[in-house]
């Protein structure tokens, strides 16, 4: 039952993004079909989304690269006061 009930929810969400076609005729040639409502209005528009997406990766490279190979080696770091108190 529970199967069912996820399969529903994820068809009602895909039917929500996509576009109608008066929205689909509004968008431009990279854009059309996948939102509702006008497209970006100019190249500024283009260019804030860039920018943010560059932003967006980088944070996510930066997080990545912290949880694999955190730089704290010194023994007078916080962390290592909590993980000397977990030992048995």
């Amino acid at each position: 039952m529970k199967k069912y009930i996820i399969l529903l929810l994820m068809l009602i969400l895909k039917l929500d993004v996509i576009a109608c076609e008066a929205c689909k005729k509004q968008q431009p040639a990279g854009f059309g079909g996948i939102t509702h409502g006008a497209g970006p209005d100019s190249n500024w528009d283009y260019l804030i989304v860039f920018v943010m997406v560059i932003i967006t990766l980088y944070v996510l490279v930066a997080t990545i690269k912290c949880f694999i190979k955190p730089g704290e080696k010194n023994e007078e770091h916080i962390k290592r006061m909590i993980l000397n108190d977990l030992k048995p």
